[in-house]
């Protein structure tokens, strides 16, 4: 596993917004590179999706499927890695996917991605033609909800509620989409919370191969806060554990290695 510098596409960042409305705000990612509009409350995309987009092995002309892109912050990472990307977004909320729209806009990619406003268990219905082709990509990648219903207080934002449950077979359901999206040989790649990680690999044992786990700890010695697993549609190589990669060091200052990822748009390479 090795973290890569940004060789590629290097946008300038964008200039500030003007007037943005009282319910959003605007958010930089990437040391600047990136300003991304976000709900002030509600359901907030963080440096997650940005380890997750790092960790995607894309190469320049590849299409790329993002199953729940939100307001569109772990697209928007990977195109600023690499811009000569197609990403197709599902997003199931209309303010998040109007939201995501206007952000790859004022990042300069609104050619680049499309947003399909609907639910990401309806991606597999055949009877739907604006539904994204199976088998059809090469990378599918996602942020799942983290917390399953009835065993959390759901928060009193609407957004944020919805954004952060799951029932009990949805995440099972979450990857067979993405593995269906993919063709022979495509990555599906998710960032969750550590104790669901057996459930994860159950999940993918029968579909995957080539499977890496990696966990990001939020401080040396701590047990890791998240996991970043990611398969291989196809392959029969065996599992392997990652490292993993320490965010903070003494302080509240990002680790040279987290750094690499959060400020300089850098790869963290899997495989």
């Amino acid at each position: 596993m090795q973290l890569a510098t940004d060789t590629g596409f290097a946008p300038k960042a964008p200039p500030p917004a003007a007037g943005v409305p009282a319910s959003l705000t605007e958010d930089a990612f990437l040391g600047g590179r990136l300003r991304v509009l976000q709900p002030e409350k509600g359901y907030r995309a963080g440096i997650d999706a940005v380890f997750l987009a790092a960790s995607i092995p894309v190469a320049a002309g590849e299409t790329v499927f993002e199953a729940g892109i939100g307001v569109g912050v772990a697209s928007l990472c990977l195109l600023a890695r690499e811009n000569n990307l197609h990403v197709t977004g599902m997003e199931v909320n209309a303010r998040y996917s109007m939201m995501c729209e206007e952000n790859a806009k004022r990042n300069g990619f609104g050619n680049n991605l499309r947003v399909i406003h609907a639910d990401v268990k309806d991606a597999t219905r055949k009877d739907l033609a604006h539904m994204p082709q199976h088998g059809s990509f090469a990378h599918a990648f996602a942020n799942p909800p983290y917390y399953e219903d009835g065993k959390v207080t759901p928060s009193p934002s609407l957004l944020k509620a919805q954004a952060h449950s799951f029932g009990p077979d949805d995440l099972e359901l979450w990857i067979k989409i993405m593995y269906s999206m993919v063709t022979l040989r495509g990555t599906v790649t998710l960032i969750h919370k550590p104790e669901t990680l057996g459930k994860i690999l159950t999940c993918m044992e029968e579909k995957f191969g080539d499977i890496r786990v990696a966990p990001l700890y939020a401080r040396e010695g701590t047990a890791a806060s998240r996991v970043i697993v990611q398969g291989v549609r196809g392959s029969r190589a065996p599992m392997q554990l990652l490292p993993g990669l320490v965010l903070h060091g003494e302080g509240n200052a990002f680790t040279p290695d987290a750094d690499v990822v959060l400020r300089e748009g850098g790869a963290w390479r899997l495989r």
